[in-house]
């Protein structure tokens, strides 16, 4: 889910004092002391070199909120927000907050990107606001102190050499290294936190309400702040839901089911290609070749010019990662391609980078376990985990092993300070779901239990095709359009929709490859798609 990450990106944890759970998160400890002081809009950074993000006018700035919502005119920490100003003055409805997903993922260049995805008729009528999760980029960022080969082993959490007993160390040690280094902030970076620095947003910008866009762990992070706080909620859509009865341990385990959901559209790809993957002519010639590069990888990992191993357990993420967007496939098939021929690293390296962003510090790491180990409280079993791990392997081999294994959840230094947000039906019907029905890092059965506890609130777009986030990313424009006129004219369905399966993108690699080439919005798709899979 926007848990996703890449060869270059994975997610680290992150501890401090311990704490004990002293309160369920509500609205009561989440509005405070309003905010007062005018925000001082400047420059943004330029957008990700190669990415093609336009400019946009884009503006920055920072705004403080309390560190502790306890103690709400104590410790301050600051919020990197932005905003691209609605087009059309004459249409402005309000604001449009944005997230990409993660946890960890940086969101303050959203309203440029979404400049590029969404219609115009969305953009003339909102101010478009991205921000950083606390924790993240530009907001006070956090940080545990591990380098890039670290940071891709600990979350996900892969498989080490030497088992069960190797990997439970290495673990440990990570939450240890992030106890160290990351501070007294740490406890504090909690989607409960999230939610509520986003109705200081709102409070600072100076709305009675906020619409709302997000991806993947995003729509967790929307359906909190829409139970904490749902008088001040408009229009919120959320593309690939997580599971609110899932949080955390459960839902990175259901990328067992849902990758082998989604991995026959995948198969089908590099059997009708075989021609130019060699990988198989069949499905089932497709899984066993995955089976033999695991097996291979095992024995014979591939060092990267990076120092990056791609051995067996990358090489299952790194494939899991291609199951996001059909568009990916082609990438996806490359790497198995390499890696069946025994290329060299920086060929392998080259093919890798089409799926990864390049993260240069540990802060999507940091700031994405942060929120999973914070978030809720983990088993300190760690029989536990190799049992589920065990379980989860042979019931789903294909992707069972990715997100099962122990993680520095485990070893946490402090406890929840409180328990999750109780995700609930009270308030407007007004949260607009779109869910693909092979969705493999937000499954399809998740996104029902997200709709079940909104309630009334919610309407569930499901959408017949495969892959994570689906508008602006995706072709189909029975979810397109449903989600942006839900945004532009407030086009809301009176029971839930289904969507059928529309033509898929490009699957050639060399017609997809060239074609995205020479279109700049195709360029920001797979910019977002890496930024979706690598929380950051």
């Amino acid at each position: 889910m926007r848990i996703r990450k890449s060869v270059v990106a994975a997610v680290v944890l992150s501890t401090v004092a311990a704490f004990v759970p002293t309160t369920t998160a509500t609205a009561a400890t989440a509005t405070s002391t309003s905010v007062s002081s005018p925000i001082s809009w400047g420059a943004c950074p330029p957008p990700p070199p190669g990415s093609l993000i336009p400019d946009a006018g884009q503006e920055c700035a920072t705004i403080p909120v309390p560190l502790d919502y306890r103690s709400p005119n104590g410790e301050q920490i600051q919020v990197g927000i932005s905003r691209v100003k609605a087009a059309n003055p004459s249409l402005r409805r309000g604001v449009l907050l944005a997230n990409p997903g993660g946890p960890g993922g940086a969101g303050i260049d959203m309203p440029r990107i979404l400049t590029a995805l969404f219609p115009q008729d969305v953009l003339d009528r909102y101010d478009i606001i991205g921000f950083d999760p606390r924790g993240v980029g530009t907001s006070t960022p956090v940080t545990c102190g591990l380098s890039t080969q670290e940071q891709e082993q600990a979350f996900v959490p892969l498989e080490q050499p030497g088992g069960a007993g190797a990997t439970a160390s290495f673990m440990q040690n990570v939450a240890q290294r992030c106890a160290q280094n990351a501070g007294h902030i740490l406890p504090f970076i909690t989607t409960a936190n999230t939610a509520r620095d986003m109705d200081r947003i709102r409070q600072a910008l100076g709305e009675q309400k906020v619409s709302y866009f997000a991806y993947s762990y995003g729509t967790y992070l929307g359906a909190a702040y829409a139970s904490l706080f749902p008088s001040s909620t408009d229009r919120f859509v959320l593309d690939s839901n997580v599971d609110p009865t899932a949080v955390w341990r459960q839902q990175f385990r259901d990328w067992g089911p849902g990758g082998a959901i989604r991995f026959p559209d995948f198969a089908q790809y590099v059997a009708d290609n075989d021609a130019t993957y060699h990988l198989g002519a069949t499905q089932a010639q497709v899984r066993q070749t995955y089976f033999q590069l695991i097996d291979q990888l095992h024995a014979h990992p591939i060092t990267l010019d990076d120092g990056t191993v791609l051995n067996d357990a990358m090489f299952r993420e790194l494939t899991f990662g291609s199951l996001y967007n059909d568009a990916d496939f082609s990438s996806g098939a490359a790497i198995w391609q390499l890696a069946k021929e025994g290329a060299s690293g920086s060929t392998v390296r080259t093919a890798v980078s089409k799926l990864a962003l390049d993260i240069p510090s540990d802060n999507a790491a940091a700031s994405g376990l942060s929120v999973a180990c914070n978030d809720v409280q983990w088993s300190r079993n760690v029989a536990q985990y190799r049992s589920e791990y065990v379980h989860d392997s042979v019931a789903y081999p294909l992707f069972g092993a990715l997100g099962s294994n122990i993680w520095p959840c485990a070893f946490w230094a402090n406890n929840p300070v409180e328990s999750p947000v109780n995700i609930n039906s009270a308030g407007p019907s007004n949260i607009l779901m779109v869910q693909n029905l092979r969705d493999p890092a937000t499954p399809y059965a998740g996104a029902r239990n997200m709709h079940t506890a909104l309630g009334q609130r919610s309407r569930l777009v499901s959408v017949n095709q495969g892959g994570h986030a689906i508008v602006g990313l995706t072709p189909n424009a029975c979810a397109n359009d449903t989600a942006t006129n839900y945004l532009a004219y407030g086009t809301f369905p009176t029971s839930d929709t289904y969507c059928p399966a529309e033509p898929a993108a490009p699957t050639m690699s060399a017609a997809a490859s060239a074609a995205s080439g020479n279109d700049s919005r195709a360029q920001v798709q797979e910019y977002v798609r890496k930024l979706i899979r690598s929380g950051s």
